[in-house]
């Protein structure tokens, strides 16, 4: 695959450093990504998100859910199992995992819960009250008999 170089976009712009270290990070990354474990992103409300993670065989004190440097971080550590345990077969996958989710402007983190293997992580838009859209009233100057112009009155010549 082609490399990109997106050195350009950084001395063109100011203020966007951050889009353009979302693309830089979507194009650097390996097409095979890590797909353990499992998760689900769905839209709950008009602001409001859900990400439902599979964590069958973890139980909460083996979670941690951060958020740093606008990212969402997800990491979990199996404590040691006994040793006199012994499996004939072992499917559940309970191996160490950090799962990183990029949060955008303005969302925040408002809760999570760990029930029945899923670990779900809610997240809430809010948009400060000066960048939400706002309607400017427009008015109507009212008509002059002549402009002015520097406080004095320009007058017309009549023809």
């Amino acid at each position: 695959m082609r490399g990109f170089d997106l050195a350009p976009l950084y001395r063109a712009t100011v203020g966007f450093d951050r889009i353009a270290d979302l693309m830089d990070r979507a194009l650097s990354d390996d097409v095979a990504q890590n797909t353990y474990p499992p998760y689900n992103i769905e839209k709950t409300a008009d602001d409001a998100y859900r990400i439902s993670i599979a964590v069958a065989g973890f139980n909460p004190d083996e979670l941690s859910v951060e958020v740093k440097d606008a990212a969402l971080v997800v990491t979990a550590r199996k404590a040691p199992e006994p040793a006199e345990k012994t499996y004939l077969h072992r499917g559940i996958a309970t191996r160490a995992f950090e799962r990183r989710f990029a949060l955008a402007d303005h969302v925040k983190v408002s809760g999570a819960v760990h029930e029945h293997g899923m670990l779900h992580i809610d997240l809430l838009r809010e948009i400060p009250e000066a960048m939400k859209p706002r309607r400017i009233e427009i008015s109507r100057l009212q008509p002059t008999a002549a402009p002015a112009i520097e406080g004095k009155t320009v007058e017309t010549a009549e023809a």
